[in-house]
Parts: structure tokens; sequence; C-alpha cells
């Protein structure tokens, strides 16, 4: 029984569905991401599992794409990874002092009806010049008000991708080790947060 109570421990808690608003391959959201999903499985935190969510294949939001009440085979993907996802985790690069077209698109879809958004716990991190990505996180916050989407407060991370020492290698991949840290306090937070929202608690998960 006590073999049993430890692997039941270790099964994941939540889901996450991690979306990068940025299509670029070398991406440095998209290494904030790919660096959550290894503080996940190496570390790990457990109760917790991330999987980066592709929102390339999706076309621009047009409601004549929706017929007889069904979405594009591609938005009917997406649309059911996120009403599986517990919790949400946004990386989301800055453009012109808001989110990204992509992004946008992906959350629009999402939002259709019935919206897939709706009673989930969020985290966003963000990457970039200056702000560090700063504006378009306040941006998606306000978004998310509509969605009903529940943000973790604090801790906030803005990475000054450009400042040293070095945050990124050349293919995006996040190399600083505070940084590291730092966001591994945001996926601790994200986690207490969505099992707050679940009426659970972080002592019951054995149970």
């Amino acid at each position: 029984m006590e073999g049993e109570t430890s692997a039941a421990w270790k099964k994941p808690v939540i889901n996450v569905a991690a979306i990068c608003g940025s299509l670029r391959r070398a991406s440095f959201n998209r290494g904030l991401v790919r660096s959550a999903i290894e503080i996940c499985d190496g570390e790990p935190i457990e109760g917790m599992r991330i999987e980066l969510i592709d929102i390339s294949s999706l076309p621009f939001l047009n409601t004549d794409l929706e017929v007889g009440g069904a979405y594009p085979p591609a938005v009917e993907a997406f649309r059911e990874k996120i009403r599986e996802a517990d919790a949400i985790l946004f990386a989301s690069p800055e453009y012109n002092y808001s989110l990204s077209g992509p992004l946008k698109n992906a959350i629009d879809w999402a939002s259709r009806p019935p919206n897939c958004w709706a009673d989930k716990a969020a985290a966003v991190v963000s990457a970039g010049g200056n702000f560090g990505g700063g504006r378009a996180q306040y941006h998606l916050r306000q978004v998310g008000v509509y969605l009903d989407l529940h943000f973790i407060n604090k801790p906030e991370l803005f990475v000054y991708a450009f400042q040293p020492p070095e945050k990124f290698d050349s293919d995006g991949n996040l190399i600083d080790r505070e940084t590291k840290e730092r966001l591994k306090k945001i996926l601790l937070s994200l986690l207490a947060f969505t099992l707050r929202l679940q009426g659970k608690s972080e002592d019951s998960r054995s149970g």
C-alpha cells in the first residue's frame, strides 16, 4: 500500500496547456516554455505536467468557417486541448505595446461558444527588449477578464532578453540560472493556485 501511495503521488495532478505567441523557431518566449517543461520533467515539480500547444496551423478567425456549429479541424483540436487543460501558461512576446497577432487569434478561436478558457487558472511570462514584454502581459490580463481566466498576480516574470548576463543561446534556449529559478517560482504559484481553484490542496494530493 505504501508503494501504491508513493506512485499515486508522482502522477500529474494538473495538466497545463502552454501557448507561445511567437511562431519563430528560436523565439525567446518559446524558450521559456521549453524551460518550463524541462523544470517539470527534470527536477520535477510534483503534480504538474506542461504541454506546448501549437497554434501555427490555426486559420485567421472567420466565422464563415463555422459550419453547422462545427469548427475547422485544426481549431477543434486546439479547442479540445484547452478544454482538457486545468491551467494555461502563456508566453507572450510584445508587438507594438500589445500581444501578438497569432496569440490573439488563438485566444479568439477558443473563446467562441462555448468559451474554453472559462474558470481556468493562468500565468503569463514574457521575454523581450525594453520592458521585457510587460505591456503585452497587461493587455493579456485585460483580455482574460472577459474570458473568465484567473491569472496569478505574483510572482511576475519579464525577461530583459538583451541585457547582460546572456539569457538565451542562439537557438532560443534559456541558459540563465536566475531566470530559471524565477520561472520555477511562477510554476509553483500556478500549481498552488490551480489546486485552490479546484478546491484541492497540495497536502491532499497523496490521498
